[in-house]
């Protein structure tokens, strides 16, 4: 199956950026996922609407958001294309000196899709001992600099579990690797304000809109291992319940707001462009 890169449909294996491309080099540039159904993306446009945000927060330049739509289009009907896949949107600073500072020239376009795997119908959590910073430059922007969540997932999965899960400098609760957390307290949903530093995930956002009673709120950590039920949203997992939290079992997974928020999900996701 051919991507897209810099307004041309290509093989993988000529997929080929500069060894200068500051986002290769140093990690400059933002990216979007998205689940393709059948050709179709969903909520496309929240995820370029987030994309041009995070570019302006790492100082991009604007993204012609036209051509990106254009060549997802263009890769979403390439005839290999698996019924559930993953698209990959990225943009990046383009080639540049070697160091920190940018060069002038263009910045790198790029589009590409996989097979989606399928998650697991629930899943275990473990917290890591490094905290997001909720007021670094970069904090909610969704960045290619992801060493950080690579080191912590791994931490995760040798601990038997899927999703790591951050507090931030405030010992709060903040997000997981590649997930937003809801939690229940006294029968309220609720999930980390932004002002947390978490990302504004798009499931996230369509949770919070969709599912009555659901609530911002700083939740410490304490709190985390005393809910009575905990969820992960993200692009690819939708709604996704979590069964232990550090090797404490949680009381039922799903529970009935976790249930609640999975049937609206599936009830109103049906809409590509919500």
């Amino acid at each position: 199956m051919r991507c897209w890169l810099n307004g041309a449909l290509v093989d993988p294996a000529q997929a080929l950026v500069s060894a200068y491309d500051h986002g290769l080099v140093v990690g400059d540039g933002v990216f979007e996922t998205c689940k393709v159904v059948d050709g179709v993306p969903f909520a496309l446009t929240r995820h370029l609407q987030r994309l041009q945000r995070s570019a302006r927060g790492l100082g991009l330049a604007e993204v012609d958001l036209d051509a990106l739509r254009a060549a997802v289009a263009e890769v979403c009907a390439e005839p290999d294309l698996p019924a559930a896949a993953r698209l990959r949107v990225t943009v990046t600073a383009g080639p540049a000196p070697l160091g920190s500072g940018r060069g002038d020239g263009p910045a790198t376009l790029f589009v590409a899709a996989a097979p989606l795997a399928e998650w697991a119908p629930t899943c275990a959590v473990v917290t890591v001992p490094w905290p997001r910073n909720e007021r670094g430059a970069l904090a909610g922007v969704k960045t290619t600099s992801y060493a950080e969540n690579v080191v912590a997932l791994a931490y995760a999965r040798e601990r038997e579990a899927a999703e790591a899960v951050f507090a931030n400098t405030a010992g709060n609760l903040c997000e997981g690797t590649g997930s937003n957390v809801f939690v229940v307290r006294d029968g309220l949903l609720v999930t980390p304000p932004l002002s947390a530093g978490c990302l504004a995930g798009v499931t996230r956002d369509l949770v919070l809109e969709w599912v009555e009673g659901a609530v911002e709120e700083d939740v410490p950590m304490p709190a985390l291992a005393d809910a009575t039920e905990v969820f992960l949203t993200s692009t690819t997992r939708d709604v996704q319940p979590v069964h232990a939290v550090d090797g404490r079992q949680v009381a039922t997974a799903p529970g009935p707001v976790t249930r609640r928020a999975m049937d609206a999900f599936v009830a109103r996701a049906a809409a590509p462009d919500p």
